[in-house]
């Protein structure tokens, strides 16, 4: 029963027990004329109980990237899947996606509820979907997430972002934040250079090429491919441990700030209660094999993801002259 018919047998029973009492004998008597008296003939009864879950949809839907990297990632997801099912108490369907706009216009239309963002996506689907933020992981490394301009150690004629004047470089991929947004980013700040001449061919640079993968930016400049290239400081690491190249056959001639982490956005339009329920599981979830799998660390964990961590990708949008 909800609450607008609970509320109509109280007052329906309120006037049938002004309009008579009864006797003993269960016997049909006078009304009485005192409140006091109908008070306590008819006693009140506490109202039901709402249950919350009353106005929660029967089934949400979390949509991430795929884990190329990873062939058995799915059968985690599906563990995750079932994890999330019995902690929230409805059906949790995850699907991976393709496109971070698709997502974005997918989640405004309502046919989807979390959804794992980059940081630029994060900027986009706050303001075209106003989805709010809900988690991101954290590995707790000491390495940040941030990207480093690297160059052959033995190139006496590099050794700042200035001196990258008429060299060859690689970016990863434009839709890559590490690999060009935030590199490119720096670039302009620093250098007073244009953002739409930035990368033709001879206006800074002699040219610039996309490498497709941060591992191949890096073997780019220790093979001199290319002069220099902006790739992620974590990647660094894990290529000088499998003996790819010595750490002494680069060196960083410059850095970005530290780059917001990837996080999963949820629509706003939500009930609260539910909102609340799944931050509340994924701020629990515990699973190292999970964390192992997708952040290459067991020791990662989801901690809340906050509207302030995400304001420098709103002014490098500004900066980088990004169309919404």
């Amino acid at each position: 029963m909800n609450f607008q018919k609970v509320i109509s047998v109280l007052l329906l029973s309120s006037i049938v027990v002004a309009a008579c009492g009864c006797s003993d004998s269960g016997t049909p008597t006078e009304a009485s004329s005192s409140p006091a008296a109908a008070q306590s003939e008819a006693p009140e009864e506490p109202l039901a109980a709402v249950d919350e879950k009353e106005d929660w949809p029967k089934k949400i839907t979390i949509v991430q990237m795929p884990n190329e990297a990873n062939p058995d990632a799915g059968q985690k997801q599906e563990g995750f899947r079932k994890a999330a099912s019995d902690y929230i108490g409805v059906e949790v369907e995850e699907q991976e996606g393709t496109e971070y706009a698709v997502g974005i216009e997918a989640m405004k239309s309502g046919k989807l509820d979390v959804l794992l963002v980059s940081p630029m996506s994060y900027y986009q689907a706050k303001k075209v979907a106003n989805a709010e933020p809900l988690v991101k992981a954290t590995t707790f490394s000491a390495t940040p997430y941030k990207t480093v301009f690297i160059t052959r150690a033995d190139r006496s004629d590099i050794n700042s972002l200035e001196d990258l004047q008429g060299k060859t470089f690689a970016f990863v991929d434009p839709a890559s934040s590490s690999g060009y947004l935030y590199p490119k980013a720096k670039l302009i700040a620093e250098l007073g250079l244009e953002t739409e001449q930035l990368e033709n061919p001879g206006y800074f640079f002699q040219t610039v090429a996309y490498s497709g993968k941060h591992d191949s930016s890096a073997m780019g400049v220790v093979l001199g491919d290319y002069d220099a290239a902006a790739v992620a400081l974590s990647v660094l690491g894990p290529m000088t441990d499998a003996e790819l190249f010595q750490e002494e056959d680069i060196k960083i001639i410059g850095e970005t700030d530290v780059i917001p982490d990837p996080c999963y956005v949820i629509r706003s339009d939500l009930p609260q209660t539910l909102k609340d329920k799944i931050k509340e599981f994924y701020l629990q979830y515990d699973s190292s094999e999970y964390f192992e799998i997708f952040y290459s660390s067991p020791d990662a964990r989801f901690v809340e993801a906050k509207d302030a961590d995400y304001e420098i990708v709103a002014e490098m949008v500004e900066l980088l002259k990004i169309e919404e």
